[in-house]
């Protein structure tokens, strides 16, 4: 799957700053930082991946229904929810 050379750029941004955040835990339970600090992070870090993950599925979706190139067949109905769910 091609991903729009935009949603590549707002793709990125949010897995370096996915990338920053998860370090902030990693160096914070090192710390022996208080749990719900951590916990906080954490989530945050994964709320991160989520936007990332669905950017990149929503603005590939085009492409996968279309089928990528003419070697590629398109993605079934079945397929794509299966990969939305992959997210969930």
């Amino acid at each position: 799957m091609k991903v729009d050379d935009e949603a590549v750029g707002a793709v990125l941004n949010r897995l370096r700053r996915a990338q920053g955040q998860l370090a902030g835990v990693i160096a914070m339970i090192e710390a022996g930082r208080d749990c719900k600090d951590v916990v906080t992070q954490l989530a945050a870090v994964s709320r991160a991946l989520d936007r990332a993950g669905f950017k990149i599925v929503a603005s590939g979706m085009r492409q996968c229904m279309a089928g990528a190139d003419a070697d590629t067949p398109p993605m079934s109905e079945t397929e794509l929810e299966k990969l939305f769910l992959t997210l969930a």
